[in-house]
């Protein structure tokens, strides 16, 4: 598995285009980034937490064995457009805020339980948004079409699908991803074109 194909996977299992990975791809920055946003020591912290449960530790790492949180952070500075960075950045709070609101407790200090309940509701929400946004950017490309020369300002994408996105892209790009919770093979040996396959077998690092 390369990186273009765990993108497609990516996309596959969140319903969307892996924000900002064609420049992931060829390795530059998106020059309509904006700086305008810097992530804290604390923040990154709690993105390791939100990463975790997504990808908690098992018998093979969790994310944050694969510093996500970190990643998420370079990717979302790097490789985001403002509003999207915008909308990522003020999801931290969000989570915080609906963590307080369904827990009566912070996120930081909710159980991996009380967590992943959270996240599964936060995921639900994102999927009807998507769907939403869909629809709206399908009529505005109409628009578009019928009044030439007129732009128009998509709404940005939901901050939970951007935080998985990262997820899975940074573990699985991670040392700690690519050679503990998948097969690795650091040199390449001979071609075989058929390898058994056992129910449960890791999958193949890129």
């Amino acid at each position: 598995m390369n990186r273009r194909e765990l993108i497609r996977l990516i996309a596959l299992t969140t319903g969307s285009v892996v924000i900002g990975g064609e420049f992931l791809l060829s390795g530059c920055k998106n020059e309509h980034a904006s700086h305008t946003i810097s992530f804290t020591p604390a923040d990154i912290s709690f993105l390791d937490e939100v990463a975790e449960t997504i990808i908690p530790k098992t018998n093979t790492p969790g994310a944050k064995d694969a510093a996500v949180g970190k990643f998420m952070a370079m990717m979302v500075t790097d490789c985001y457009e403002s509003n999207d960075q915008n909308a990522f950045y003020k999801g931290i709070s969000q989570i915080d805020d609906a963590c307080n609101k369904k827990f009566g407790i912070a996120f930081m200090k909710a159980s991996p339980e009380q967590r992943q309940q959270l996240l599964t509701d936060t995921e639900k929400e994102a999927k009807t948004y998507l769907q939403q946004k869909a629809d709206k950017e399908k009529d505005l490309r109409e628009q578009a079409k019928r009044e030439k020369n007129k732009k128009f300002a998509f709404a940005p994408n939901h901050y939970y699908t951007m935080m998985k996105q990262l997820t899975i892209l940074g573990f699985f790009t991670s040392k700690p991803g690519a050679t503990e919770a998948l097969r690795y093979v650091a040199v390449p040996g001979r071609w075989e074109a058929c390898i058994p396959y056992k129910k449960g077998d890791k999958a193949w690092a890129i």
